[in-house]
């Protein structure tokens, strides 16, 4: 061995191949072999276009079309040998296929070069992921949904600052993160409007001199049009940003669910209990039950922005057309992808098989003189007070009930009396968390019968 090795795909450009050091920075085939499927999809696409106008024979058309089919069952029978010296996944599956049928496997890449190539394969890949996306997200909200409506009623202590603020009901909280992975799900369908455009015909960056056909090659591959300039078409990766830019939204969304989660399964808290599914013990401590899928969720939420950052990076300063900088899009994109994934499917079962806790929630509701502004919004109402009095007015009844070491509710009427003889008994009515979420009617408010309407106009949309 010489350290050199003959790559005799590069033509005669090159009297030898690259070193090992040059063939390990240059070679991408350990990750890109994931686009094989869509490689061949768009190989077989643009034979039929080149037989059906002519540019190659309906011969030559067939023998390619049957070497490609036979390379896809030996890839997904794994026994396809994949070379590092052959670099990517289009030059492997090229050099198999001469190999299969001859000369005829060399007219497959007229009218083509491997810049528009790849970047049809990983449209399609992207394409694809989205719509995985998509039934996940769509599985998750279904569940939140389900949660929502069991637990219309459920009264718990709604939250600023991670201090108790006002009473809610745990289907209203439900539907907030259905509001969030609903627009989630809206980003991927935009993501995959602006996708739907086909890359292939754009050649290196020029487009091509032979008259092919690109609306037949679009319309193959089950995009709408191709798209409309050579050159920016070679050289964009913007649906693969906008994959990990939504991806990052989303894992932030699961994230801040999963840690709460983690919280709400605390014994100081008590709200929820994970099963053992997404639960595990302590090495040491027995007692210990710990929310380990929710940490993880929550971790990988940095995998995800880390892929953002890197491939923003990578593009941020790349002159047109296509640099070799752009290998770097793949990896990013394939773990994020993965880890969305696998994010999404257990916040799902976390979500659908936790055990509620109902008396702990309505017990947590009450602390914290939760139904204060409920006493001064009747002081607004009922007594005619400017919202800014009834405010210093509710401030005194809540230091008098701190002094006293109760609630508001508990305070004997005479000693709210002593704050502001307009208060009579009918306050009562209203001190209590039933009473303020039920009160909440407002529209997207927290009312139990708001929660319900809201978990119907979800279901008809998805």
């Amino acid at each position: 061995m010489t350290g050199k090795s003959s790559n005799k795909m590069w033509g005669g450009r090159f009297a030898s191949g690259p070193d090992a050091i040059m063939e390990e920075i240059n070679a991408s085939i350990d990750f890109d072999r994931k686009l094989y499927a869509q490689d061949i999809a768009g190989s077989l696409a643009h034979a039929d276009m080149l037989a059906d106008t002519g540019i190659i024979s309906a011969d030559d058309r067939d023998k390619i079309v049957d070497g490609l089919n036979t390379i896809l069952s030996e890839i997904e029978a794994g026994t396809f040998e994949f070379s590092r010296r052959l670099e990517d996944i289009h030059m492997n599956i090229e050099a198999r296929l001469a190999e299969l049928i001859g000369a005829a496997a060399g007219r497959l890449h007229t009218a083509r070069s491997r810049n528009d190539q790849v970047a049809l394969d990983f449209r399609l890949w992207v394409s694809a992921q989205l719509e995985n996306t998509e039934t996940a997200l769509t599985r998750l909200i279904g569940v939140l949904l389900e949660r929502a409506e069991e637990h219309a009623d459920t009264v718990m202590p709604g939250f600023t600052h991670l201090q108790t603020a006002q009473p809610v009901t745990f289907g209203h909280h439900c539907m907030a993160y259905v509001e969030m992975f609903g627009r989630d799900r809206s980003r991927v369908r935009d993501a995959l409007t602006r996708l739907d455009e086909c890359p292939l015909g754009a050649a290196a960056l020029a487009g091509t001199g032979f008259a092919i056909n690109r609306q037949q090659t679009a319309e193959a591959l089950g995009f709408s049009a191709p798209t409309r300039n050579s050159i920016d078409t070679v050289s964009d990766r913007d649906f693969a940003l906008e994959f990990l830019g939504l991806a990052a939204i989303c894992g932030t969304h699961l994230s801040r669910l999963a840690e709460e989660i983690v919280i709400w399964s605390t014994p100081q808290f008590g709200f929820v209990r994970l099963s053992d599914a997404f639960s595990t013990g302590s090495s040491i401590m027995p007692q210990k039950k710990n929310p380990d899928a929710a940490e993880l969720v929550r971790a990988k939420t940095g995998r995800i922005n880390g892929a953002l950052i890197a491939l923003l990076t990578v593009m941020k300063g790349l002159p047109l057309a296509y640099s070799k900088d752009m290998q770097e899009d793949k990896e990013q994109v394939f773990d994020a992808a993965e880890t969305l994934e696998l994010a999404l499917a257990a916040m799902t079962g976390m979500v659908g098989d936790m055990q509620i806790s109902a008396q702990a929630m309505k017990a947590a509701a009450g602390a914290g003189y939760s139904t204060a502004t409920d006493l001064a919004d009747w002081l607004v109402r009922e007594a005619g007070l400017p919202f800014r009095d009834a405010h210093h007015v509710t401030g005194k009844a809540v230091a008098l009930a701190e002094e006293k070491g109760c609630g508001l509710a508990d305070l004997p009427l005479e000693d709210i009396q002593k704050i502001n003889g307009a208060i009579t008994e009918s306050v009562f009515d209203v001190l209590s968390v039933d009473a303020s979420v039920a009160s909440r009617t407002s529209f997207g408010g927290t009312a139990p019968a708001n929660v319900r309407e809201q978990i119907n106009w979800w279901r008809g949309r998805l």
